[in-house]
């Protein structure tokens, strides 16, 4: 059989570990019109979790239509509106009577449209001659599909890319709009989790306190236990108790690289997995990936791989200006810790989590992680 460890974000409901708390909270809320912002650190699975939703959605609530949109490619309001509208071009299908009125109003815009030769999904290129032209389209999409007999749901993927556009306003641009849709329900997700905190969060910004949050934690020990069990023994292969521990603390069950480890595990054809096949595989990863922890080296400076080496080696660190964390490292004073760390979170390497008993640093590749440990 097929590998059932799926490293892509979502494949099928018997493949998808858990979260059945979250799903029905976010059914429940779409259901009731609710937006919603989904926060988490990286590779915890949000993306998998609104794809298991929208899979839901669709067996239960035939009558809503789903559009997922990732903007993580785009660079200004352009992208944004020709990811969007070729996303729901995707979602709706194009014979239904829904469909026809989308391609007949987004063929308003005048668009160059191409197909993808591998995917078969459609490309739009839409030319602007003004800025408010832009606007006028962008608010003329959200308004043609909130006019729509059918509710959707619109989940957008990254959407903390709309601070690195140049158009300083988008962040309110959205907000209104979106507060004007009667039959649209948002769902805004993002990797970098400080930053969709303080789009949605700092009641200074447009977006603040006008969705519910939702924040997902790390599947438990016992259900990850179970699901890993269950999927190896569906391919006639069993795992030593041993080694399933060592496989949920090595990947400190953080989704992606349980999945990546597990995908790898099974990968390599073992009846009866224990735990030398284990960390065998674990080596065989790290040494894989070595030549990108190494073009890692090259863009930081001594001290924020260093400052790497010590969060790693430490397996995470909560007090970042102890003075005995800053002597044992040799990293300075408390204030360039603060800032090492600081940036090493801006470039997506370091992950920072805040909870009520204080905020935890550790590196964000688990698998990077381990092999730092080694250095």
């Amino acid at each position: 059989m097929d590998n059932p460890f799926v490293i892509k974000a979502y494949e099928s409901k018997d493949l998808f570990c858990d979260r059945e708390e979250e799903l029905q909270l976010m059914l429940r809320n779409c259901l009731n019109q609710t937006n919603m912002t989904l926060i988490s650190r990286r590779r915890l699975g949000k993306t998998g979790l609104i794809f298991r939703l929208f899979d839901e959605i669709k067996a239960s609530y035939p009558n809503i239509q789903t559009v997922y949109v990732d903007i993580f490619a785009s660079d200004n309001i352009d992208g944004f509106i020709k990811l969007f509208a070729e996303a729901a071009l995707s979602a709706i299908p194009e014979k239904s009577t829904f469909g026809k009125r989308l391609v007949n109003y987004i063929k308003s815009f005048r668009p160059q449209v191409t197909y993808d030769t591998l995917t078969g999904q459609p490309q739009l290129q839409i030319a602007y001659q003004t800025v408010q032209e832009k606007e006028y389209t962008l608010r003329g999409l959200f308004e043609f599909l909130d006019g729509q007999n059918s509710p959707i749901v619109i989940a957008i993927d990254e959407f903390q890319q709309i601070r690195e556009y140049p158009e300083q306003n988008m962040e309110a641009l959205l907000r209104t709009y979106i507060q004007q849709c009667k039959n649209l329900t948002f769902i805004f997700c993002g990797s970098k989790k400080h930053i969709m905190t303080d789009i949605f969060a700092n009641e200074r910004k447009p977006f603040y306190s006008s969705t519910t949050f939702v924040s997902l934690g790390k599947i438990s020990e016992e259900r990850y236990a179970a699901f890993i069990r269950q999927l190896f023994g569906s391919g006639k292969r069993s795992i030593t108790d041993e080694a399933l521990q060592f496989v949920l603390d090595w990947t400190q069950r953080v989704t992606y690289y349980t999945q990546q480890l597990c995908h790898a595990i099974y990968a390599n054809g073992k009846k009866t997995i224990d735990l030398a096949e284990v960390k065998s595989t674990c080596n065989q990863l790290l040494k894989q990936s070595e030549a990108v922890y190494l073009q890692y080296r090259q863009m930081l400076t001594d001290k924020q791989w260093n400052y790497l080496i010590a969060v790693a080696k430490e397996g995470g660190v909560r007090q970042i200006t102890a003075a005995d964390f800053l002597k044992r490292y040799q990293i300075g004073g408390a204030s360039a810790s603060r800032k090492l760390a600081e940036s090493l979170s801006e470039k997506g390497l370091l992950n920072v989590e805040v909870s009520l008993e204080g905020i935890d640093y550790s590196v964000g590749d688990v698998f990077f992680s381990h092999w730092l440990e080694r250095l």
